[in-house]
C-alpha cells in the first residue's frame, strides 16, 4: 500500500490522480498506524510551512515521519518540511536533512515565486534512473534548499543553483512537482514506486 500523507496542504488530488494513472492504489491518510504500515509513503504539498508543521505536530505525525524506514518521497513543501528549519514563518521543521530552507532574494529581476519548467542536472540516486541530464520538470516555489551533500539533482533560478532533489537513506525529496511534469515526472514517480531504496 502507498500512503499519501494528509496534512492540510494543497495539491494532493493531482498527486493521487498521477498515482492512479500509473496503476497504483494509494490511500490519503493522516492516521499514524496507516502511515507506519504502508509499503511506501508520499508527502506532497503546496502550502505554508508553519501551518503545515502545526498540523503534523498536532496529529502526532512529526515523530511518525522521522521514524519511518520504508521509502519516503517528499514533494515541494513536503521536501522543504523534511529540512531542519524554514525562513517561511521562521518554522522549525522535521530535521531529516540538516538544512535551512531559504527565500529567493528579491530585487534581482526575476519573479518570485519561481513558476514554470526548468531543467535538472547533476542527477544521482534511484529517482533518476530513467531521467536524462537536462530534462525539464515543473516548479512552483518561493523558497529553496541550498546545495548540500544530500543534493541529488540541481536546478538554477535567477543565477542561484539550488537543490531540486535530496536523498538521505530512505528519505527522498523533490522541489519540483513530478505529478505536473509530464513524461519526465511520470518516469520519476514510477522509479519511486518500483524502486527498493
Amino acid at each position: 500500500m502507498i500512503a499519501v500523507i494528509r496534512y492540510g496542504a494543497g495539491n494532493v488530488l493531482s498527486v493521487m490522480n498521477a498515482l492512479s494513472r500509473l496503476g497504483c492504489k494509494a490511500v490519503l491518510t493522516d492516521d499514524p498506524e496507516a502511515i507506519r504500515s504502508a509499503d511506501k509513503v508520499i508527502f506532497p504539498g503546496v502550502g505554508e510551512a508553519s501551518s503545515a508543521m502545526a498540523y503534523l505536530d498536532s496529529h502526532g505525525l512529526s515523530d511518525v515521519i522521522r521514524s519511518l524506514k520504508q521509502p519516503f518521497l517528499g514533494i515541494c513543501l513536503g521536501m522543504q518540511l523534511m529540512c531542519s528549519s524554514s525562513e517561511e514563518g521562521n518554522t522549525e521543521c522535521l530535521g531529516i536533512f540538516p538544512e535551512r530552507v531559504t527565500l529567493f532574494p528579491k530585487g534581482r529581476g526575476y519573479k518570485i515565486p519561481h513558476v514554470g519548467w526548468n531543467t535538472i542536472t547533476d542527477l544521482s540516486g534511484p529517482l533518476f534512473r530513467d531521467t536524462g541530464e537536462g530534462e525539464y520538470v515543473y516548479f512552483v516555489h518561493s523558497y529553496y534548499v541550498p546545495l548540500t551533500p544530500f543534493t541529488s539533482a540541481v536546478a538554477e533560478y535567477d543565477g542561484i543553483a539550488f537543490s531540486a532533489a535530496l536523498e538521505k537513506d530512505n528519505f527522498l525529496g523533490v522541489q519540483f512537482h513530478p505529478e505536473k511534469s509530464a513524461d519526465a515526472g511520470e518516469r520519476i514517480l514510477r522509479a519511486f514506486l518500483e524502486g527498493r531504496q
